[in-house]
């Protein structure tokens, strides 16, 4: 954070402070972690978390891993836990949206028309299909992250995207060189969440501007929906901590884990509440449906409506004949 003070006293022809400023200093304090451990700073159970060695994933890891399909076994299938995992893509699906409208508002976009956000959605459930062949303990989403380094590097190039993808398949293969990275102290990257995830929140922020703030309706609606979508989820989490369960107990466990999932997401649970009063709470007169914004929206309804959606959402290599937007 403190990198980006430097161009106000160190005058340079090109931006480096500003797009490399999160690089630079993860790899500063990286560094300067890597000697406090080696020297034996940190002997504490409470400062594990600032060791570059408390997981041990250097030395554990093979110099190449290629993985394959199933390796951790044959697939099962229980109807509880595959419908929890459909309400689990769809509470990914809707922060994944937000984070398409975030990263196309810093690349300088037009707004995602609705038909390449279901694009998205669509290769998103296709990754998530690809992680549960190869085992991955995680499903697919689009990070918040890569938004806020979009905004912190101002560089909206696809050309990066698909090199940095090049390179996680590299680390991915090579375990040696990805269990560097994963090395990571957690503290740091807590620090760049801090930085990352107020660059996302801000571009939701930013949204408000098309809508009318001083109408009582819209603070209602806003106000309301950020209280819930912040307590909301509070109060699950707090309970898992405390009891080890959610605060619902019916005899169906699938039933309990699927609200669990949908309520512990804060952007799940604002989003649907902001909609939901949105399309049902009266307006006092006819302008003032103006009021939420959506005169705005409506001219990015259309595929083909702004001559520059191809510039900014066409696929590559003839791929747009195959999932044509529309």
């Amino acid at each position: 954070m403190f990198l980006q003070y430097l161009p106000t006293y160190l005058k340079l022809k090109r931006p480096i402070c500003d797009r490399f400023a999160m690089l630079f200093s993860i790899a500063i304090i990286w560094f300067y972690a890597a000697i406090l451990t080696w020297s034996g700073a940190y002997k504490n159970a409470k400062e594990a978390t600032c060791r570059t060695d408390s997981s041990g994933l250097i030395s554990g890891s093979p110099w190449i891993d290629i993985p394959y399909p199933f390796q951790w076994g044959v697939p099962t299938f229980n109807f509880g836990d595959a419908l929890t995992m459909m309400f689990a893509s769809f509470v990914a699906s809707v922060e994944s949206t937000g984070v398409f409208l975030a990263s196309a508002r810093y690349g300088s976009a037009t707004p995602v028309p609705p038909s390449v956000i279901s694009r998205g959605v669509g290769w998103l459930g296709i990754g998530t299909l690809l992680n549960a062949a190869f085992g991955c303990v995680t499903g697919c989403t689009a990070t918040a992250e890569n938004a806020g380094l979009l905004a912190m590097t101002r560089v909206g190039s696809r050309r990066v995207a698909q090199i940095s993808a090049a390179f996680m398949i590299f680390f991915s293969i090579l375990g040696k060189f990805g269990a560097i990275f994963a090395s990571i102290p957690a503290s740091i990257m807590a620090a760049i969440y801090c930085i990352f995830f107020g660059y996302v929140s801000s571009a939701g922020i930013g949204f408000l501007q098309f809508c009318n703030l001083n109408s009582f309706r819209t603070k209602f609606i806003l106000g309301f929906s950020l209280f819930l979508g912040f307590s909301l989820p509070q109060y699950f989490r707090e309970h898992h901590l405390c009891s080890g369960s959610g605060p619902l107990h019916t005899h169906s466990r699938w039933f309990n884990d699927i609200m669990s999932v949908i309520v512990m997401s804060h952007a799940t649970v604002a989003a649907v509440v902001a909609v939901f009063l949105d399309r049902t709470l009266p307006f006092s007169n006819d302008e003032a449906r103006k009021d939420n914004g959506s005169h705005w929206w409506d001219k990015f309804v259309l595929y083909a409506k702004d001559v520059r959606s191809d510039e900014f959402y066409k696929l590559p290599c003839k791929l747009n004949r195959f999932f044509p937007p529309y």
